[in-house]
């Protein structure tokens, strides 16, 4: 494989081909794996993936299928899938917090984020992904509260990130995933959330990664508006409380992220349309490559 960190320097582009790429929480379940294994993509950067089923044509880690969660464990984890030969994929191999090595792969809360490095086998071009999954959470039982957030988990993930950044000029990194969180306001409005929100996607820009999608018009926005939701939002929504019903479609929970460097070889896209959803409550992001800067009426192909 090529050298993930080799000198990567403002203004600096990636002699990519197409490399395709899925970010996907499939919410434990089966029929994704087989969407998955049947699409042109390359590479699957998964949320809450239960084991796959046998007989299917992709390559996966060896690590356990399980999510840790103070005292329970959840059998589903994030994970890094190579689905086509165009592509070689090294994982890299996690470390909870409490058992690393100054230079491991240290991981807060194992099951919560996946990392692999992805060769474009035309090219040699390495780029560095990264799968993301925020858990909720609850505030201690002496607040006396009813709230559940999942910010604190999305701190903690961009903390294991930031050791991924080793230079100012950070090197080719792609981070994606479900994060629970809202983009640039709060639930019903409240501005004491869009703070608290705000503040993760000003960490991610402050070690070199902002967001860089799917934002309005790369997937369709609520439709009818929501009260909550600015006029001028470029949120897209990308989660259904009820599956079957398009209309429950209101928020957007996962994000991408991504050297600044890369921004503009990505092209950013929530797969979000009725027809084009798929079987879980989150809809697909796809990610796609290109070696040149693309034009502004491009939209990427799924």
């Amino acid at each position: 494989m090529g050298n993930p960190l080799r000198p990567f320097g403002i203004g600096s582009t990636l002699a990519l081909e197409n490399m395709k790429i899925i970010s996907w929480n499939i919410a434990h379940s089966i029929e994704p794996w087989h969407v998955l294994a049947a699409s042109d993509a390359d590479v699957a950067l998964l949320q809450e993936a239960g084991a796959p089923p046998e007989g299917l044509e992709l390559e996966v880690d060896d690590l356990p299928w399980k999510t840790a969660s103070g005292t329970s464990t959840r059998n589903w984890r994030t994970a890094i899938v190579r689905l086509s030969d165009r592509v070689k994929l090294r994982w890299r191999q996690p470390c909870p917090l409490t058992e690393a090595d100054y230079r491991d792969l240290r991981v807060s809360l194992p099951g919560t984020l996946a990392v692999a490095d992805a060769e474009d086998i035309a090219s040699g071009e390495v780029v560095t992904l990264v799968s993301m999954y925020a858990p909720w959470e609850e505030p201690v039982s002496e607040a006396s509260s009813s709230w559940i957030f999942a910010d604190g988990s999305v701190h903690r993930l961009i903390s294991d990130v930031s050791a991924l950044v080793g230079r100012q000029a950070v090197q080719p990194i792609i981070a994606t995933g479900d994060l629970n969180i809202l983009r640039a306001y709060g639930e019903r409005g409240s501005p004491y959330w869009a703070r608290r929100y705000a503040t993760v996607f000003e960490r991610m820009e402050a070690i070199g990664m902002p967001f860089v999608g799917p934002r309005s018009p790369y997937g369709i926005q609520a439709d009818p508006w929501p009260a909550e939701l600015p006029r001028d939002s470029t949120t897209v929504p990308t989660f259904r409380p009820q599956r079957q019903d398009p209309t429950s479609a209101v928020r957007q929970l996962d994000f991408v992220f991504a050297s600044t460097a890369l921004h503009e070889q990505l092209r950013v896209r929530a797969l979000n349309a009725p027809e084009e959803w798929g079987p879980s409550d989150h809809c697909r992001i796809f990610i796609d490559t290109i070696p040149c800067p693309f034009q502004e009426n491009e939209l990427p192909r799924a």
